[in-house]
């Protein structure tokens, strides 16, 4: 491309057509007559020669150079995967939202690949939290008025999406809490989690509640698996205590811990067990009714279909200081 400082005296039509304005021109009342970014069309150019200015700035396009409107679009449709669209093109940038609920997937590698080029510019929310249907995710554009088709050509070439949302996966899940809660407390307790779960388009068995024995809690686990659940949640357990009954249920019934604790506050005190392939999460007791905790971050991911072990769970310290 190539920059031309246009004086009035030599400004034709044919001099101005298909150039591209750098910066807005206003009229005699200081309003903008035509704003910058604009590629002159004949309606434009008419209004330009009719507005007072002594010289204007244009950026003339060569063969190879796209225009920043056309080149965002190809961006934007570069890096949407699945579950995204692009929804539209306002103050020179593409807007990208979920087309369902579900678990943002950045690769954030390839993010900060594409971004290295000169000129693009795509800035997404952080990766792995839920998102709605129709949210905004990410939005692109390139920052100059034209940028060279080879540098969009490097960031189409991979032919997958960089921004994704993994639609949560319909799930039987089932809880087992203390039987020591007041009825108070079992009733806000299974609203609060119900509530969640549904959110995720899963189904909550009604909760279980076990006594203080290792062989209760082994038995309220294997009545759940018995109806069909797929994840089983373990609440009020004293995480400290390795002689806590919940943990000798784990062994009852042949579960393995994969990781006990979490580098994550509130809820550093979550869990992971697997059993047949089942995964057992340990809520931490700060989450059983309403507050945010690691199991907020953990259960999306089991839902959206992720594995999870003890390196992904490690993997929540960073950006686990809340």
């Amino acid at each position: 491309m190539k920059a031309i400082a246009q004086r009035r005296e030599t400004a034709t039509p044919d001099v101005l057509l298909e150039r591209i304005l750098c910066h807005d021109v206003r009229d005699g009342a200081g309003k903008i007559a035509v704003p910058k970014g604009v590629r002159l069309d004949p309606a434009a150019v008419k209004t330009l020669l009719a507005t007072p200015w002594e010289e204007i700035h244009l950026l003339a396009l060569e063969p190879g150079d796209v225009h920043e409107e056309e080149a965002g679009r190809r961006l934007a449709a570069a890096v949407t995967g699945d579950g995204v669209e692009v929804k539209g093109y306002t103050g020179g940038q593409w807007t990208l939202a979920a087309t369902r609920r579900g678990l943002l997937r950045i690769d954030v590698a390839r993010l900060a690949e594409a971004n290295a080029h000169e000129g693009i510019s795509v800035f997404t929310v952080f990766t792995g939290q839920p998102v709605e249907a129709g949210e905004t995710v990410a939005k692109a554009k390139v920052t100059p008025l034209a940028i060279p088709e080879q540098t969009l050509r490097a960031i189409e070439a991979p032919r997958a999406g960089l921004v994704a949302v993994a639609g949560f996966r319909p799930t039987t899940i089932g809880a087992v809490a203390n039987e020591r809660l007041e009825a108070k407390q079992r009733a806000r307790f299974e609203s609060a989690l119900k509530q969640k779960i549904d959110w995720f388009g899963s189904r909550l068995l009604p909760v279980g509640f076990a006594g203080a024995t290792d062989r209760g809690v082994a038995d309220a686990l294997r009545d759940l698996r018995r109806e069909g659940a797929e994840v089983l949640i373990v609440a009020g357990a004293s995480a400290l205590d390795p002689l806590d009954p919940v943990f000798s249920a784990l062994t009852l019934v042949g579960a393995t811990m994969e990781r006990h604790g979490a580098p994550a506050h509130p809820g550093s005190l979550l869990w992971l067990a697997r059993w047949d392939g089942a995964p057992v999460l340990g809520m931490p007791t700060c989450g059983m009714f309403s507050q945010a905790t690691t199991f907020d971050l953990v259960l999306p991911r089991l839902l959206a279909g992720e594995p999870i072990g003890n390196r992904e769970l490690a993997g929540l310290g960073n950006g686990g200081l809340h």
